[in-house]
């Protein structure tokens, strides 16, 4: 496994670099990215088609900021620099341990403070300057693709949040003996915490920017899935740890013309580093799992690439709003609740049966799913009959 971006780089090219990227990280990275790409494309297709309208701002050119806004951008700005030049001059213990030194209290104080004095300074002049000016209003059209970025950054944000909120509760002893490390650890995502807050939030912030929720998430269904395929890739080349059961059995043949590696891995040099010792190996990541188990990281990826390419199909194809949100959440539950049946995961007992967390979320997602499929399709027909003369 490849813990770090460059030992997947140095194991295919011979090479012998270290960069301070971990796999994980770029993975996801990489998946908010593509992500972003395939909303801002299908926000501009709906507006083509005149399901989403631009709206109309009044900006006043020369008004004033609140300090209560300014403050808050100096001090992350600030903390940034602190970090950013703190990673500069300490790049050895960075590039060693990213996650444990962003966490940790090493930077720069004199960035720090020289770059509180300018931001400060920077403000100081502007508000001067525009008191001084007199106010002049100008229209600024926004379409609905322009807001594509803040509702990735609302989206990432929220996820993050929403998956560490679920961890904590699947994992509550854990977080009980260090909170503080179980809050600040990037380990721990859960995918469905994630998912409903971030529906919720985003629910909520397209009243804000003024869209049609309905054609926003819609837009949401192939970018979360795409997303949640390349990040699952991440999980699988950097052994985080969301692997399945041990897998012993032998091969089918009707199976045999897939690698190994598909059908059992050991792991070796995995992120989480769990497992045996790796003979003759120095550094960080030297454990290999004393036997091998499934790699349903991969075998998510997979499925959920297939998933997209079902969305992509339909999107255009579906013309009721909401639907294909609907099948999104058919989808990915059916395929998160039978590949449970191979994970690892915490279980709770409900009236006798043993389920995952995931199990019980995925299984209500199928339901609701199928809901709202049935339920906005035959709204969708009573409104065109309601509206023919």
């Amino acid at each position: 496994m490849f813990p770090k971006l460059s030992d997947l780089i140095n194991h295919l090219l011979g090479s012998h670099i270290d960069l301070p990227i971990q796999t994980y990280g770029f993975f996801l990275t990489l998946g908010f990215v593509v992500g972003g790409f395939v909303l801002q494309s299908e926000l501009k297709r709906k507006e083509k088609e005149g399901l989403l309208s631009k709206r109309i701002l009044e900006v006043h050119l020369n008004q004033t900021v609140s300090w209560f806004g300014i403050i808050p951008g100096i001090i992350l700005s600030s903390v940034i620099g602190w970090k950013l030049f703190g990673i500069i001059i300490h790049y050895r213990d960075f590039a060693a341990n990213p996650q444990q030194f962003i966490i940790s209290g090493k930077g720069s104080i004199s960035a720090l403070l020289i770059i509180a004095v300018v931001s400060l300074l920077y403000h100081l002049y502007s508000w001067h300057r525009a008191k001084k000016s007199a106010d002049e209003v100008t229209e600024e059209i926004i379409r609905p693709h322009q807001n594509t970025w803040n509702l990735m950054i609302v989206a990432i944000v929220s996820a993050i949040i929403g998956s560490k909120l679920f961890d904590v509760i699947d994992n509550f002893s854990l977080f009980l003996s260090n909170p503080v490390r179980s809050l600040l650890s990037f380990s721990g995502l859960t995918f469905y915490g994630g998912f409903i807050v971030t529906v919720i939030v985003l629910m909520q912030y397209v009243k804000v920017v003024k869209l049609d929720w309905r054609h926003v998430i819609d837009s949401s269904a192939p970018v979360i899935m795409i997303g949640y395929a390349i990040g699952r890739l991440g999980c699988h080349f950097s052994g985080d740890g969301c692997w399945g059961i041990v897998n012993t059995l032998t091969q089918p043949d009707w199976l045999t013309w897939i690698p190994d590696w598909l059908w059992a891995s050991d792991y070796p040099h995995n992120v989480a580093n769990q497992g045996i010792p790796i003979t003759d190996c120095h550094g960080q990541h030297c454990k290999v799992l004393g036997e091998p188990v499934f790699p349903t990281s991969l075998y998510e990826s997979i499925i959920s690439f297939i998933s997209f390419g079902v969305l992509w199909i339909m999107r255009t194809r579906i013309k009721a709003p909401v639907v294909l949100f609907g099948l999104f959440m058919v989808l990915n539950g059916f395929e998160r609740f039978f590949i449970e049946k191979i994970r690892i995961n915490n279980k709770y007992n409900i009236l006798g049966i043993q389920l995952t967390q995931a199990e019980i979320i995925s299984a209500f997602l199928i339901l609701i799913g199928i809901a709202v499929m049935v339920y906005f399709t035959k709204r969708n027909k009573l409104k065109i009959t309601t509206n023919k003369p």
